[in-house]
Parts: structure tokens; C-alpha cells; sequence
């Protein structure tokens, strides 16, 4: 059977954007993220990588606690959390006495896994308030967008795709996706170029924030900034660990690199050198979701973009290697340490994951990296 007004079969809504797509593909009935094996058999993200990494973050953790005075509650909120696996490495590697203090949420919309840590909080969205650290590892990638595509006019149309991958070309961008488009990502009148429209990332993650009263929230991801732009965009699909075309049909992962200076600006009123356009209605009502209605607005402090190589060394993750002398004195140490320094190479190397972006976005607090980083 077919659906006689787009003439593709019962149940297929024929093509549409890459947002409703991959949006369906990912998250909705049956969707990649709903399996139960979980992203972990499908790529592997630096909390699988290495327990150094849930050990940096318990670190930083342990600062945002400090700086807040040591409250008697303390939320650790991972976003996207996957399986738990983060949340779990974090609370296993906090000194007791903060673990004690710790109340740890994971926000994932896939079902609580049997024999998690019953001290960690399954919920589908964020807390309403959080106080401390709120961080999303490689959630702002799985956020659907929108994808454009110049004409042989010069003009950016919206990407039309298939349940089976295949794309044509629908009506020119407008509107809040126009005004994102010639601020973050301009395209110049070449045919084939492409982007990827952020708005709702930034939308995502100005939410995420206004959630925090007091702490740090950090985004965690691949990520490109607008002198950097790729021409052709970066959409692509992961399955079983390999890269492979995105099909929105929810057998592979869909996931596009991050606009992180886009995100980082959405929380806070931009500077008017920051935005020549007047800001559309979304991204209005984003900011002032962060924000609070005009003339109440809370104080963000200035957000932070850096690498994850730099992040990772304020938190004592380096990569050196263990001194050779211990060969001889710990044989066994030693063995355990180049292991160590093995899994922080990796963590932090030049072209993989140590050119990921961190963007730190404290509130009400000053910036607990910036005097490392």
C-alpha cells in the first residue's frame, strides 16, 4: 500500500527535513537510541575510552564543589547519559565524603538499565534546579538539525531526505533558520555548499542552563567554530563502530559536529557586535528562557570554549609516560602507569579526541578551570 498524497508506502512520511528525520530515526518508536544494547556498541565516546575520564570529571566535580562552600546537596547531572556509564565512573572515583553529599542524576530517554547504581536518578529530562555540575558528553551531535544546501541560484535551500537516505532540495531557508544561517554558518553562492542549522542546539543547551541556579554546565563534543566551517558540513552516520552514510531509517546513529560558539552565545543576551541581525522569535524566547523575562534577567558569567587537550591537563590527565626507573623498582607499576598514560594519550591527542570542544558555562560561580586551562 501506498500513501496517495506522497506517494511512498503506509506509514513512510516521505521526505522531509534532516531534523524531523533524524529525529524519528533516533529517538522515536523503535529508534536507534531506544535499543538496548545502547551507543556503546555503536561508537565509543571517551567515558569508554578510559576511567580517566569519569576521574577527570569527578575532579572537577570535586572543584565545582569547593567553590560553592561545600553544600549539603551536590547534583551531578550527565546528560545523554547512555547507560549510566559516566554517572557510575564519576561516583565510584568522588573522595566518600562527597559521594555522600552527591546526588546524581542520568538524563537519557532509553529506560533505566538492570543493576545500575541505585544512587543514580533515571529521568528523561534535567532537573528544574540544579546546583553544581550539569555535564553533556557528546549530547549536542545527537540533537537533530536542519540541512541546507545552495542552489544553482546561490540560494541555501532546505535538504529533503528519504527514509532510504536519498535527498532532493525543498524551499529556500527563512526566518530564525535565515538569521542563524548569515550569523553562524554564511554560505557563500556556490552550488553545493552546505550546513547544518544550530538553532536548535543552541536552543538545547540555552534550556540546560537556565536549569542551573548555581555550578557549572559543560558541553562536551566535536565541534567547529565560524572561522572554521566545513564547505559540505559534517552529517554522517555510525553503526557497529564503523562511519556510514546517515540513513533516517534508525539502524545508525545520525550525528553532525557541533557549532559551539553558537551555542555558547545563546544562553546570554548577545553583544551587539555579536549578532548584525535582529534576533527571530526562537532564538528570543531561548534567551530569555535562560535568562528570565527583560529586566530581570540573571548574569551569566562570560562562557569558555576550549579543548578537551586543555581541559583534561588542568585536570591532571597528561599523557606523560611513567619514568623508567620505575621498571625497575615497580615492575608491575610500571606496567600499570604506561597503561594509564596510554588511555590519557589517547584522551587528549591531536586529531581524535583531544580537539574536541568543551565550552564551560559557569553560574553564579567563577570559572573553576580558568586558572589551569
Amino acid at each position: 500500500m501506498t500513501d496517495e498524497t506522497t506517494g511512498a508506502p503506509a506509514g513512510d512520511p516521505g521526505p522531509r527535513g534532516w531534523r524531523a528525520a533524524a529525529g524519528a530515526a533516533l529517538y522515536g518508536p523503535g529508534g536507534f537510541y531506544r535499543r538496548p544494547e545502547g551507543p556503546a556498541g555503536h561508537f565509543r565516546t571517551s567515558v569508554h575510552a578510559s576511567p580517566l575520564f569519569a576521574r577527570a570529571v569527578a575532579r572537577l566535580l570535586c572543584r565545582v564543589d569547593a567553590t560553592l562552600g561545600r553544600p549539603a546537596v551536590l547534583d551531578f547531572v550527565d546528560m545523554a547519559a547512555g547507560r549510566g556509564e559516566l554517572a557510575r565512573g564519576v561516583l565510584a572515583a568522588l573522595p566518600a565524603e562527597v559521594a555522600a553529599r552527591t546526588r546524581a542524576y542520568a538524563v537519557e530517554i532509553a529506560g533505566r538499565p538492570a543493576g545500575l547504581d541505585e544512587r543514580i536518578l533515571w529521568r528523561d529530562e534535567v532537573p528544574e534546579e540544579v546546583t553544581g555540575l550539569l555535564f553533556a558528553n557528546e549530547w549536542l551531535d545527537n540533537v537533530p538539525v536542519d540541512v541546507v544546501e545552495v542552489d544553482a541560484a546561490g540560494v541555501p535551500r532546505l535538504v529533503l531526505v528519504a527514509r532510504d537516505g536519498s535527498e532532493r532540495l525543498g524551499e529556500p531557508v527563512t526566518g530564525a533558520a535565515a538569521d542563524w544561517l548569515a550569523r553562524w554558518w554564511p554560505l557563500p553562492a556556490e552550488e553545493g555548499l552546505r550546513a547544518e542549522i544550530g538553532l536548535p542546539r543552541d536552543e538545547a543547551w540555552a534550556s540546560a542552563v537556565a536549569r542551573l541556579a548555581r555550578g557549572l554546565a559543560v558541553a562536551v563534543d566535536y565541534a567547529h567554530t565560524v572561522d572554521t566551517r566545513p564547505p559540505f558540513g559534517t552529517l554522517t552516520g555510525f553503526r557497529e563502530g564503523r562511519e556510514t552514510a546517515p540513513v533516517p531509517d534508525g539502524s545508525c546513529d545520525i550525528t553532525a559536529h557541533v557549532a559551539l560558539d553558537a551555542c555558547a552565545a545563546a544562553p546570554g543576551p548577545p553583544r551587539p557586535a555579536d549578532r548584525p541581525h535582529p534576533p527571530s522569535a526562537p532564538a528570543q524566547a531561548s534567551a530569555e528562557t535562560a535568562h528570565g523575562t527583560p529586566g530581570t534577567a540573571r548574569e551569566l558569567p562570560r562562557p569558555r570554549l576550549l579543548t578537551q587537550r586543555a581541559a583534561l591537563r588542568a585536570l591532571g590527565i597528561t599523557g606523560a609516560r611513567p619514568p623508567l626507573t620505575l621498571a625497575s623498582t615497580d615492575p608491575a607499576g610500571y606496567v600499570r602507569a604506561l597503561a594509564s598514560a596510554g588511555e590519557a594519550a589517547e584522551l587528549t591527542a591531536a586529531g581524535g579526541l583531544g580537539d574536541f570542544g568543551w565550552l564551560l558555562q559557569p553560574a553564579g560561580i567563577p570559572d573553576p578551570l580558568e586558572a589551569d586551562a
